[in-house]
């Protein structure tokens, strides 16, 4: 009984320790909080002012600095016009300059007025004499209808008072006589021409070069020396003249001289004959040399050395090897148990 009233008692004790002492603690707490937040705001607020003077200045700064470039833009203004008026583009120098231009343009318009003239009476005076050629050619052509003595042309009706105005024309004119039509040249046609391709039916030379410095024709046209190489080009011979007769026999001569380069043994195997059989055999070259003969698929393939499998030295480690794996066995038995 006392050992239980005696561990109450403790209980009760621990518990009223343990609340002071919450107590205690979480007022320090709130004292530290107090006095943390006060040095927090004494300090923020310390750079919130470093930092507001460093925008002011910044702003400041920046207001000078574009009140000095609104300054210097309006002085290069005022200058740039006043050289601008004054040197390059003088107004009075332009209107002068715009005077002369004035009495030069009239100047030539009228030269131009003048040329018009001229041109456009030439132009009537050769329509009017092409006019009269043609009224010329036209009454040379029919100067059979003039009228004679005896019968009265078409122009000079016996029921007008006045003959017609052509009929005087028909009078001054003289009769159109017919030209004289031109002989047509005779090809000779012999066969040394045509196979030397000389005659001017069959493929015309040019008789004389085109010269070098000879520009291009405008246009989408071929080069001439192009052009006159292929007109004038030799006769091609055709296949059955440009190959030769024995061409077959050619072609098999050179199958047979390939398939004797490509053959290693020229001596043919006959499996069906006796040929063969009394001479001796003459191995491949790939299988024998000169010295001895070579086991060649015998001993290289099929021979065995089991020897070689096994080998007395350990491999050889690359990384170094780990403890733990390296007592295994010798500290430890397969149960787990140590020896």
């Amino acid at each position: 009984v006392v050992d239980e009233f005696r561990k109450k008692e403790y209980d009760a004790a621990v518990k009223i320790q343990s609340w002071f002492r919450g107590c205690q603690v979480r007022a320090y707490i709130r004292h530290l909080n107090r006095v943390v937040t006060i040095m927090q705001k004494w300090w923020r607020g310390y750079l919130s002012r470093k930092h507001y003077q460093l925008v002011v200045q910044v702003a400041y700064y920046k207001m000078k600095m574009n009140f000095y470039n609104a300054m210097a833009v309006r002085i290069q203004k005022l200058w740039r016009g006043f050289k601008i008026r004054r040197y390059c583009f003088n107004y009075f120098c332009l209107k002068q300059y715009l005077r002369a231009v004035a009495g030069i343009n009239e100047m030539v318009r009228e030269a131009l007025e003048e040329f018009t003239k001229i041109k456009e009476r030439e132009e009537k005076k050769a329509a009017l004499e092409k006019e009269a050629m043609q009224r010329d050619y036209r009454a040379r052509k029919t100067h059979y209808l003039l009228s004679t003595k005896q019968i009265p042309g078409v122009y000079n009706s016996p029921f007008r008072k006045e003959p017609d105005p052509w009929e005087l024309q028909l009078k001054k004119v003289k009769i159109l006589k017919p030209h004289p039509t031109p002989k047509a040249q005779k090809h000779t046609r012999s066969l040394t021409n045509w196979l030397a391709c000389t005659s001017a039916r069959s493929f015309p030379q040019s008789t004389s070069l085109p010269p070098i410095d000879r520009k291009q024709c405008q246009g989408p046209f071929r080069d001439i020396n192009e052009v006159l190489e292929q007109r004038y080009k030799p006769l091609e011979p055709t296949l059955r003249v440009a190959e030769p007769i024995n061409h077959l026999q050619l072609a098999r001569e050179e199958l047979r001289r390939e398939e004797r380069m490509l053959n290693v043994n020229d001596k043919m195997f006959l499996p069906f004959s006796s040929y063969h059989k009394k001479e001796n055999y003459v191995p491949l070259i790939h299988s024998s040399s000169i010295y001895k003969p070579d086991s060649y698929g015998l001993k290289h393939f099929r021979t065995e050395n089991r020897q070689k499998w096994i080998s007395n030295k350990d491999f050889q480690t690359v990384l170094p090897s780990f403890e733990l794996f390296s007592k295994y066995g010798k500290l430890y038995s397969k149960a787990g148990q140590i020896i």
